[in-house]
């Protein structure tokens, strides 16, 4: 039984902590406030940008894992410190360093998306990550550090909530037969990442040597549209398909002068106005790991949403 370290508790820090002790391993969880992460899991609250403590809470650790998330208005000032702290803290305990990333590095593509496909960042978000990639990957290839990162689309599944296009800003909406409205064009293919499948990725990569020092995309089901994706979670839920309309650009500013995370969505608008795909065919050739379909991660996130609602309604 090995010990692995996990900053971040939300979905899919949660998740990868699930796994791993589904696996038999010993999991400490890092988060600034501490309190429960995943039944079985250690917690431990401390600031993960301090180098030093992040250094004590992970030594003996076979692998530490980034699934932390700033806040998305403060990825400017929050992830330098952060990340660097994890690349210190990777290179004085030994563990490997997985990542959990995303597609923002590359910027606004015409084709779908491959673990090579070239970072091409216009917004500030996408050239943070990118950022972060480079230093983690220098340190990689001067033998510091073991690294490698995952990276998904926009996730869905139990536990996704406030920044999930398929969570908070539609479920609860369809369940009441309401219309949902959504970033962008709803008719144009998008790829959506399950949570668990990015947890099994991670897990994955940190576990093989192969995976150490490149990108991996997350196993993704095939795109649908956002139209799509929302009928497809009304049909879960056992109720009519409901109306989907995209929201309005002036409508998009003003609720973003009020609002920090719709404010920040305007940077990734591209990623809702042509088709967004991802192609997760590399990591599935190697590991042989592939997509949960994306019906069954529907299906669960009705479950949960509804099992939430009414605990809501029950306080």
């Amino acid at each position: 039984m090995s010990i692995h370290v996990i900053v971040g508790k939300g979905p899919i820090g949660t998740a990868t902590a699930r796994r791993l002790l589904d696996q038999g391993h010993q999991v400490r969880v890092v988060s600034r406030k501490g309190g429960p992460a995943a039944a079985g899991a250690e917690s431990v609250a401390l600031n993960a940008s301090d180098a030093a403590a992040l250094t004590a809470a992970a030594t003996g650790a076979a692998a530490l894992y980034n699934c932390a998330n700033p806040a998305y208005d403060k990825w400017e000032t929050d992830w330098p410190p952060l990340a660097a702290a994890l690349f210190d803290t990777a290179e004085r305990t030994g563990a490997v360093l997985a990542t959990v990333g995303n597609l923002y590095g590359y910027g606004p593509v015409t084709a779908p998306m491959t673990d090579s496909t070239p970072l091409a960042a216009v917004g500030r978000k996408g050239k943070v990550r990118n950022k972060m990639w480079a230093d983690a990957l220098a340190r990689h290839r001067a033998g510091r550090v073991r690294v490698t990162e995952v990276r998904g689309s926009d996730y869905v599944g139990p536990g996704v909530t406030d920044q999930g296009h398929l969570g908070e800003r539609a479920v609860p909406l369809l369940l009441r037969g309401k219309t949902v409205r959504v970033l962008g064009n709803p008719d144009v293919p998008h790829s959506w990442t399950a949570v668990d499948d990015v947890a099994l990725a991670l897990v994955t990569a940190a576990r093989e040597p192969q995976a150490w020092g490149r990108v991996w995309h997350v196993p993704t089901a095939p795109a649908v549209s956002s139209r799509q994706a929302i009928t497809m979670l009304c049909a879960a839920a056992g109720v009519a398909p409901v109306k989907v309309a995209p929201i309005p650009p002036f409508a998009l500013r003003a609720v973003g002068v009020v609002s920090p995370i719709m404010r920040e969505l305007q940077e990734v608008r591209h990623q809702f106005s042509q088709p967004f795909i991802l192609d997760s065919s590399a990591f599935t050739a190697q590991f042989g790991i592939a997509a949960t379909p994306l019906a069954d991660t529907l299906a669960a996130t009705v479950i949960w949403w509804k099992q939430r609602l009414a605990q809501d309604a029950a306080a």
